[in-house]
């Protein structure tokens, strides 16, 4: 870290001093998921039943980008800084409950 004090460039702290920086000074992209569950319950005697789902998450599929993978920390590389994954899209599956 360069001294503010200091005009001459090459003037660092010694290694292992700390930083100015505050902790946790970054944030990433908020997380915005919603999920979504439509049932059917059918009544096939007293004691027997059937429902009918169908489950949908991240419906409004928003793009979610989150977790130490997600953002390439590698201050070497040419790509830091920049999102290099994502987890899954909108995900919708069907089902079906027998209760006795």
């Amino acid at each position: 870290m360069l001294k503010p004090s200091s005009r001459n460039c090459s003037d660092f702290d010694s290694l292992g001093t700390p930083g100015t920086a505050k902790r946790r000074f970054f944030y990433g992209p908020g997380m915005d998921n919603y999920d979504m569950a439509l049932l059917k319950n059918v009544r096939l005697t007293e004691s027997k039943s059937l429902q009918f789902r169908l489950e949908g998450f991240n419906i409004f599929n928003h793009a979610q980008f989150f977790g130490p993978q997600s953002v390439d920390g590698n201050i070497g590389s040419s790509a830091f800084g920049q999102i290099a994954s994502a987890d899954s899209p909108r995900l919708v599956q069907l089902g079906a409950k027998f209760f006795f």
